[in-house]
């Protein structure tokens, strides 16, 4: 039967929408299956304060009455504006091994975004690349932390059977913050003049104060990643719905802010948290009722790994050692927590600074994530010059599971 494409209009849409992955996933041990009343809450337009500067249409793919895939596409308004571009963008994709419905979604969705101005279809991004974004496309062997996604391999040549071509790949690097050794050691000699030289201090989060800490962290955030691929500010009402989203699985431990001591002013942050993912690989159905939510109590303790989900500091402090401090205070962390160690990443491969730092710290590339494009216009240039991508050697994932981190 011929692949149909249809929008999302009524709730029984938005429940096969949210519910078509756990059909897809069955029996995959590597996939977590997310919170199904989260999900429906992020794609909710009156909930999701993305949707105060931008719109999307969802989009299900079904053949002869069956769903057999999903997308989105939207448009972010303050990303054009921030960005100075005209990108239309996809994401939430999942499908069967179609390649006719691969076609399909992914041609609705750029026909949905070039009809109000776009000149390129970008993703995958769920909704930006403040959530959870990009295609897994090596490191298939091992669960995915949390924040980030798990899909399948075929995925790719789908995408890239449609037309869609690279723009931008991602790194996640696997570090163990107990494992001082292999460090280089000018990390530790840059760490330690930090606070006599530079008057900086670096100290843990404030739960009781969430919201005003998760606030400061956007600060830096907002400012250290201004000028990276893709990247859009986070506004303020933002800043409180992910206040309110990490408050749960926040852990004071791992969560902190540098400030200059005699001012206050914040200057740089990190963001790490528990892999809570841990714990929702348990709850395989995605649902809270009836035991679910018993399952997240009792699992809590035993997660034992961490995502550094973003480590940044001011430009103006860039020279500081800051970064290295920030490390520092990690391995601290290590040392008096179950967790010792976990991944640190998304990090851009053009983030030549930053995967030199994870390499310092002893870190191994263990996953790495695409995004794709589609040019609509024929002006259109790529989003990203050939010449200034990673340009080293491909890492597999047998070349991953070696541990070797070559020319990054």
């Amino acid at each position: 039967m011929t692949v149909q494409i249809r929008p999302v209009r009524t709730r029984g849409d938005l429940n096969a929408f949210v519910d078509l992955p756990f059909r897809l996933y069955r029996g995959q041990e590597h996939w977590v299956p997310p919170l199904r009343l989260l999900h429906k809450q992020e794609l909710n337009r009156k909930r999701n304060p993305f949707f105060e500067h931008a719109e999307a249409e969802y989009f299900l793919a079904e053949r002869d009455g069956r769903v057999v895939g999903r997308i989105t596409a939207q448009i972010d308004r303050n990303l054009h504006a921030f960005q100075g571009n005209r990108w239309g963008q996809f994401g939430w994709f999942e499908c069967e091994d179609d390649q006719e419905a691969t076609d399909a979604l992914l041609d609705t969705a750029a026909e949905w975004v070039r009809t109000r101005g776009c000149d390129r279809l970008v993703g995958p991004f769920s909704f930006t690349t403040n959530d959870e974004c990009g295609l897994l496309i090596a490191g298939h062997d091992r669960p995915p932390i949390v924040l980030t996604g798990w899909h399948h391999p075929y995925y790719r040549a789908l995408l890239e059977n449609a037309g869609m071509a690279r723009a931008m790949d991602t790194l996640m690097w696997d570090c163990h913050a107990r494992e001082r050794a292999g460090v280089h050691p000018m990390l530790w000699k840059a760490a330690e003049r930090v606070e006599p030289d530079h008057g900086i201090v670096v100290r843990n989060f404030r739960k009781k104060d969430i919201e005003a800490e998760i606030g400061r962290f956007l600060e830096v955030y907002n400012s250290a990643w201004e000028r990276n691929w893709g990247f859009v500010p986070l506004t303020e009402r933002e800043v409180r719905h992910y206040a309110k989203e990490l408050g749960p699985i926040l852990d004071e431990n791992w969560a902190f802010v540098a400030e200059k001591r005699d001012t206050g002013e914040v200057v740089g942050a990190a963001l790490t948290v528990p892999d809570f993912n841990q714990v929702l690989a348990r709850v395989r159905n995605g649902r809270l009722l009836p035991f679910g939510w018993l399952k997240l109590l009792r699992h809590r303790r035993d997660i034992d790994r961490i995502r550094i989900f973003a480590l940044g500091v001011k430009p103006d402090y860039a020279h500081t050692g800051l970064g290295a401090k920030l490390y520092e205070v990690h391995y601290q962390a290590a040392m008096s927590t179950p967790q010792g160690g976990g991944e640190a990443g998304w990090i851009l491969e053009s983030n030549v600074a930053m995967n030199k730092g994870m390499k310092r710290m002893g870190g191994r590339i263990a996953r790495r994530y695409r995004f794709y494009e589609r040019l609509l216009e024929e002006d259109a240039e790529p989003s990203v010059p050939p010449e200034s991508r990673y340009s080293g050697d491909w890492v597999d994932e047998t070349t991953m599971a070696r541990g070797r981190t070559e020319n990054v």
